[in-house]
C-alpha cells in the first residue's frame, strides 16, 4: 500500500453523507466522507464508531447531550448508543468502523450508501 493523501482524496468526489473507503485495517475501514445538514437517528448494536473531524464542525446528537467537534477533535460512540451527526456547513470526517457497518445503521432510509472504495 502507498501512502494516502486524505486531501487529495476528499477532492475527488463531492457528494454529501456517501462514505468512501480509503484504507483497512483488519476487519476495520477507514472512511472518508462529506458531511451538511442532518442525518438520520441511529444506532449500531454491535460497534463502536469513531468520528474523527478533518475540517468543519461536527455536532454528534445524543439523547441526552451533544457533543461539538471541531478539527482535530475525535468521539467514539460507544455500541448501541443513539446518534444522529449535524454539520450546520459542510464537513469532512474520518470514520473508523467494521467493513460490514451499514451507514444508517438500524434506521435504514433514504441515507442508507454503500460505501465505495478510492485508490
Amino acid at each position: 500500500m502507498d501512502a494516502v493523501n486524505i486531501d487529495a482524496m476528499l477532492a475527488r468526489f463531492a457528494e454529501q453523507w456517501s462514505p468512501k473507503k480509503i484504507a483497512q485495517v483488519n476487519d476495520y475501514d477507514v472512511r472518508i466522507v462529506k458531511l451538511q445538514g442532518e442525518f438520520t437517528w441511529h444506532k449500531h448494536d454491535d460497534t463502536d464508531e469513531l468520528f474523527l473531524v478533518l475540517s468543519g464542525e461536527l455536532t454528534i446528537q445524543l439523547r441526552d447531550r451533544q457533543v461539538v467537534l471541531r478539527p482535530r477533535e475525535l468521539f467514539v460512540v460507544p455500541r448501541g448508543t443513539e446518534h444522529c451527526p449535524r454539520a450546520d456547513a459542510e464537513t469532512a470526517v474520518l470514520l473508523l468502523e467494521p467493513s460490514s457497518v451499514i451507514n444508517t445503521g438500524d434506521a435504514g432510509g433514504d441515507f442508507t450508501a454503500a460505501v465505495e472504495t478510492l485508490s
